[in-house]
This record gives structure tokens, C-alpha cells and sequence, in this order.
């Protein structure tokens, strides 16, 4: 969900150049900054971006440059005033300060730049916003070609991810080895004398059902089956991956805590390397 798009033009006196940067969000952030009184074309941009992306953290920014002579400073003095008595009026807290000049312009409304005659206002309009649409159109394809890139990775961990499940069901620490081993150490310790060996049979069953790794293993393969039609479905996916992410993580977890064998452990734990590693990615994804 990475990106960064620019737009820029010069209409009559005034150069402008819009920038916007995109980085990974779980949600969709548009933050913008605009000079005084280009509020309105800056949620105009907001707006297209809304419905052009639904996820990243979205800076966006306008910048007007006008010679000298094209740069008229306005200060409304009537508000200034009526801020200045307003502010007397209030009691001051211990140890804050009166209020001052600078403080008081900063404010906005206060000052105010127009554009001089020779630059048209509404052509000034008409072209920020043609250069908006090419910001916006120009960040969805820089998006999207790293999506494409992403989709190459993420495939392959899924690969991974399949190629490790079917090791875990290969595994001969499966629940048959376990219990052919535990049916050994039962006879042995039984023919040693003074054991149940009916205690030690339920004992040994009971330790082969909680080595059966069958059900992670099926979980695991669904959460596949479903990463693989989200990816071929396409659109805005990232947050229905990052939810698939966070249960292969968890069938991971819990196929590693049942594994009864160093070859399943090992298994497990390369399963959950690459897990996390696929949870990273997905975050890029829109």
C-alpha cells in the first residue's frame, strides 16, 4: 500500500504542484494540507481518494508559488481586534502568558492570500482539480504495480505454507507412529512388573489423541483453499488475508504445542517462520 504520486502545473502567475505519499494503515488515513482557501480542492481530492482506495495512511499536500507581484497579504483587522479584547477578557491561568502578535496571525482566517489580478480564479480551480485526477489515478497505479510484485510473494509463502502441511501429514510422528511406540514402552514397562497395564494403555491412548495433529492440519488447508480464491478473486483483500494470516498463525501454534516429536516440531516451527512472514506481507496488500 506503499506509493507516491505528484502533480504539477502553472496557471497565469502561479505554479502548484500537488504530492501525496502512501504508506501501510490499517484503516484508510487521509491527512491533507492546503494553503488558506483551497480548503474546498483539497476535499475534493480527499473525496476521490475515499473511493479510489480503502486502505494506507494517505499525506497529502498542496503547494501554490506565485512571483512577488502576483501575491497579495490581507490581514482583517476587525477580526484581529475583536480577538485581541476577547483574549483580555479571560482570566490567565498562573503561569501562562498573555496572548501575542504572532499567536493572534497564526489563527486562522486572520491572514488571507489572494491571488492578484492576472491569475483567473476559477481557470486556477479547474486546473487543480485535472491535476488531482492524475495524482490520484497515478498513485492507484503505483499501488497496484506493487501489488503485483506483492502477489509473486505472497503466492510463493502460500507454497510454503502447503508444502509444510503436507510435511506435518507425512510426518511419521503421526498419531500411528506414537501409538506404535507407546504400545512398546507399555509391554516393556509391564513385563517389568508392579504396573497396571490396563492404566498404562488408557495412559498411552490418551497421550496418542493428544498427538493427533488431524484437525490443525485440515484447518490449516482451508485457511489455504481460502487465501488462494481471495487472491484470484482480487480487489481490496488485505484485511480478509490479514484475518487468514491470524488464524494460520494460531493452527501453527497449536500444531507445534501437540507435536510429540522432534521431526514434527521442527515442521512446526518453519511453519510458523513463514506464517509470520506472510502476515508481514499482507499488511502491503490494499
Amino acid at each position: 500500500m506503499t506509493g507516491f504520486a505528484r502533480a504539477a502545473g502553472t496557471t497565469g502567475p502561479v505554479q502548484w504542484l500537488w504530492e501525496i505519499r502512501s504508506v501501510n494503515g490499517r484503516g484508510l488515513d487521509i491527512r491533507v494540507r492546503v494553503p488558506n482557501g483551497f480548503e474546498a480542492a483539497g476535499e475534493a481530492v480527499r473525496a476521490g481518494l475515499s473511493k479510489a482506495l480503502s486502505r494506507g495512511q494517505c499525506q497529502l499536500g498542496l503547494t501554490l508559488t506565485r512571483p512577488e507581484a502576483g501575491v497579495r497579504v490581507r490581514i482583517d483587522e476587525d477580526l484581529l481586534a475583536r480577538l485581541a479584547a476577547a483574549v483580555a477578557r479571560v482570566p490567565r491561568p498562573e503561569g501562562v502568558g498573555p496572548a501575542t502578535l504572532d499567536g493572534l496571525l497564526a489563527l486562522r482566517g486572520v491572514v488571507e492570500t489572494e491571488v492578484e489580478a492576472g491569475a483567473d480564479p476559477d481557470r486556477l480551480n479547474r486546473d487543480l482539480a485535472a491535476g488531482a485526477e492524475r495524482l490520484v489515478a497515478d498513485l492507484v497505479a503505483a499501488r497496484r504495480a506493487e501489488g503485483a510484485a506483492l502477489r509473486s510473494i505472497v503466492e510463493d509463502q502460500l507454497g510454503q505454507i502447503a508444502r509444510l502441511t503436507q510435511a506435518a501429514e507425512d510426518c511419521p510422528a503421526r498419531p500411528e507412529a506414537v501409538r506404535a511406540r507407546l504400545a512398546e514402552a507399555v509391554a516393556a514397562l509391564a513385563g517389568a512388573g508392579g504396573l497396571d497395564a490396563d492404566r498404562l494403555h488408557q495412559e498411552a491412548v490418551l497421550l496418542a489423541a493428544k498427538a493427533d495433529v488431524r484437525e490443525e492440519l485440515d484447518r490449516l488447508r482451508a485457511h489455504l483453499a481460502a487465501a488462494g480464491e481471495l487472491l484470484a478473486q482480487g480487489g481490496a483483500i488485505g484485511r480478509r488475508l490479514d484475518f487468514l494470516a491470524q488464524e494460520l498463525g494460531r493452527e501453527a501454534n497449536t500444531l507445534c504445542a501437540k507435536a510429540g516429536d522432534i521431526s514434527l516440531s521442527r515442521i512446526g516451527l518453519d511453519l510458523k517462520a513463514v506464517v509470520e512472514q506472510f502476515r508481514e506481507q499482507v499488511q502491503n496488500v490494499e
